[in-house]
């Protein structure tokens, strides 16, 4: 067998039909990366009859002055399990390459676990043996990530569609996404034009510019995957239900005053004074929603970048205005997501999540929120060298232009 490159439609064909394939595995998220300034191949393992049994897009950049090195995005598609298979093509990768790169990393999509939803520990699987073999075949394995310090999280929530129902979400999500329902929030689904607008939601989450998004976007696009979505107020909406709910909590706190005038019971005296409470609340619904009616003003609040490939969505990224957290527009977001995509796709990736479920993790806010739509929480294999060149490999290390290139910082949702 040998390694031969492989045109856009040949290798776009095989990632359609392997068991598990990405988006990032493929000719589209290949072209955008040039535009990342990494150049790219497309290989095949083939047999003798021509017949490709292996392949991966290998993405290349330079690093430092003169070395380069090469990655391939949630790693080779290939049947990790078939161990001469991945023995005989690793050592045609390095054939290849070993002239050419320092080294190439990989992340395979591989899940060695799922995250028991009461202990929220990790129950592992037959997977974890591949790590084994790729060990055996020279591939370094790299510090497990706590948090997002690598390209891909190590956890990820991933939710089956068609067991989905909004009944099971947790109490505290559904009862946000009803708050955001009650505060007049819409749901859109817009184009290129309102990417402006999403990227005021997002752009304090990553050192990325806009131009960024707008390349992903326009490259996905193409081919009909992309699609982003903006949740705005509607204050006519929002007027209605706030003076609503105004009204039918004024008629209950004048019922509880008649009580307060037979007995001052404890339990009387404190249902009057949440009573009044929520009243001032929805008095104060009323006056922004009567505000932003009367300026006329779209209000959009939050935003999210998805990305569609086979029977699985992505959310690649999502962020909300900080100054209507109260809306919890990010709940609603996710929500409405979710109902849009539920007949038609089996999958919804909600992308990373931290495996520290501890209450003093700075990404604790994350985790719950996720953790309240009721996902599958998978940890994945991690991250893997394989060196080509040892000197060059240290010597980068050496210089912390690893650490530079792949070190990663992603805040709170």
């Amino acid at each position: 067998m040998h390694i031969k490159e492989l045109s856009i439609a040949e290798f776009d064909s095989f990632a359609r039909n392997f068991p598990i394939s990405s988006y990032y595995q493929s000719s589209n998220y290949a072209l955008f990366m040039t535009e990342c300034g990494y150049d790219y191949e497309l290989i095949g393992f083939v047999d003798e009859l021509g017949i490709i049994k292996a392949a991966a897009l290998i993405l290349i950049k330079k690093i430092g002055l003169s070395m380069r090195y090469g990655y391939s995005p949630k790693g080779f598609l290939i049947d990790y399990f078939d161990h001469e298979l991945l023995q005989l093509f690793t050592e045609a990768i390095r054939k290849r390459y070993e002239k050419k790169l320092a080294f190439i990393k990989i992340n395979p999509e591989i899940a060695i676990g799922e995250i028991d939803p009461v202990t929220k520990l990790t129950n592992y699987n037959q997977n974890i043996i591949v790590r084994d073999y790729l060990k055996e075949f020279g591939y370094l394995k790299l510090r497990d990530n706590k948090y997002f310090e690598s390209i891909f999280p190590r956890f990820n929530g991933i939710i089956n569609i068609h067991d989905y129902n909004f009944q099971l979400l947790s109490k505290n999500t559904k009862n946000k996404i009803r708050k955001g329902i009650k505060k007049g929030l819409v749901f859109e689904k817009v184009n290129r034009d309102s990417l402006d607008i999403f990227f005021e939601f997002i752009k304090r989450k990553k050192n990325i510019d806009s131009f960024y998004y707008k390349n992903y976007y326009n490259v996905f696009d193409r081919i009909q995957a992309a699609d982003l979505f903006l949740v705005k107020i509607d204050y006519q909406q929002y007027l209605l239900n706030s003076k609503k709910l105004y009204d039918e909590e004024l008629e209950r706190n004048t019922e509880i005053s008649k009580k307060l005038i037979q007995s001052t019971s404890d339990n009387y005296i404190k249902e009057k004074m949440n009573s009044d409470k929520t009243l001032l609340s929805y008095k104060n619904d009323i006056e922004i929603a009567t505000k932003g009616l009367s300026e006329n003003n779209d209000t959009y609040i939050a935003g999210a970048f998805v990305i569609k490939y086979l029977n699985r969505i992505h959310i690649v990224i999502s962020g909300y205005d900080k100054r209507y957290k109260h809306f919890d527009p990010n709940y609603f977001l996710h929500y409405q997501i979710l109902e849009y995509y539920k007949d038609h796709f089996k999958f919804i990736d909600l992308n990373g999540m931290t495996g520290d479920f501890s209450s003093n993790n700075p990404y604790a806010g994350l985790n719950a929120f996720k953790l309240g739509f009721k996902p599958h929480i998978y940890e994945f294999i991690g991250e893997f060298d394989l060196i080509l060149n040892e000197h060059a490999y240290r010597n980068l290390i050496k210089k912390g232009l690893l650490a530079k290139e792949f070190n990663k910082k992603t805040k709170e949702n």
